[in-house]
């Protein structure tokens, strides 16, 4: 596959710019969140959103679909969903006294899978085939999903009452674990008085919000970042990074194979929002967090001396060497 012109890139690079200050316009800052989403949304792949409630996931997400005039679709998660609530179900339609296939929520481009762990495992997992195969199989029909087609999953990470932990296998089908922290006091006034002038409600809508492509277009944006060149250098950068994770004391289990790859994909995308055709090691060291913090697991002793996966993520970063030309 050939690499990008630079009139291919400056072309992409424009239609993400427009994509990413249409979302400015719903979104109160968290410029880091909307660019790792959009990093997600480039690389083809699935973002697990995590924060306490209140912070504009949702928003995010509206936004993301109309900017684009993709599908949206949500799904609150509870307990007592059912596989079926979420992929579709077949039924036995006696008027026409033939089997009717009602396809679910997944069917859409945008899922928002909203408090995904307060699902038990047996539902999460009805994901698993749509995230990994994009298709849904039904009464032994394989059915294709739209394209493009991203789950965007949030969960909670203050309440554990009542919540299922994500299974491994699940976690590692999320590309990028994106932290929604609280906006910073400038911020917080802008929202607020978003929020409250002129309005009785408490909400922020996507009316703001034009569409500045469409699915096809977000189509194209992924190739393009798949012709991303990555330089070896970089790409064995970002497979120290990942084996370290695997030596690193501090972690009971490290990044798999799968850690180096997802380097690679989101760091293809980071160097596409910045207008360039080539990765450099500073892209693979942006996406390091989001990428890996999900893969690791900290050993117990690391844990009760108050660390966390972040800090000792970015304490490898410093010890792994970067390659410079």
């Amino acid at each position: 596959m050939s690499i990008l012109t630079q009139e291919q890139t400056q072309k992409a690079a424009a239609l993400l710019q427009a994509l990413r200050g249409e979302l400015g316009k719903a979104v109160i800052g968290q410029a880091t969140v909307v660019e790792e989403v959009l990093i997600g949304l480039l690389a083809e792949a699935h973002v697990l959103l995590e924060g306490v409630p209140g912070l504009g996931k949702t928003l995010l997400v509206k936004a993301l679909a109309k900017a684009f005039a993709g599908h949206f679709a949500r799904i609150q998660f509870t307990p007592d969903l059912m596989p079926s609530d979420v992929v579709g179900h077949t039924l036995f339609d006696a008027s026409s006294n033939t089997f009717v296939t009602r396809k679910g929520p997944v069917f859409t481009h945008l899922l928002l899978a909203d408090e995904i762990n307060r699902a038990p495992a047996k539902t999460q997992s009805a994901l698993l085939e749509a995230m990994q195969e994009y298709q849904v199989t039904l009464e032994g029909a394989a059915s294709p999903l739209p394209k493009p087609f991203m789950v965007l999953a949030t969960q909670n990470p203050i309440e554990q009452e009542g919540t299922y932990p994500l299974p491994e296998a699940q976690l590692d089908r999320f590309l990028l674990k994106v932290r929604i922290d609280y906006p910073d006091e400038r911020e917080e006034a802008a929202l607020t008085r978003s929020v409250t002038e002129q309005r009785s409600g408490a909400t922020l809508g996507v009316d703001a919000v034009s569409q500045v492509l469409g699915p096809q277009q977000v189509e194209a944006l992924q190739r393009a970042a798949a012709r991303v060149d990555v330089d070896q250098r970089a790409l064995d950068y970002a497979v120290r990074i990942a084996r370290a994770t695997r030596e690193h004391q501090g972690f009971s289990v490290g990044a798999g194979p799968r850690g180096s790859i997802a380097l690679v994909r989101a760091a293809r995308g980071a160097a596409l929002l910045q207008g360039r055709a080539f990765v450099t090691p500073d892209d693979v060291r942006r996406v390091a967090l989001p990428a890996l913090r999900h893969r690791v697991a900290l050993a117990p002793e690391t844990e009760i001396e108050g660390f966390t996966a972040d800090t000792l993520l970015l304490g490898l970063l410093d010890g792994v060497p970067a390659p410079r030309s």
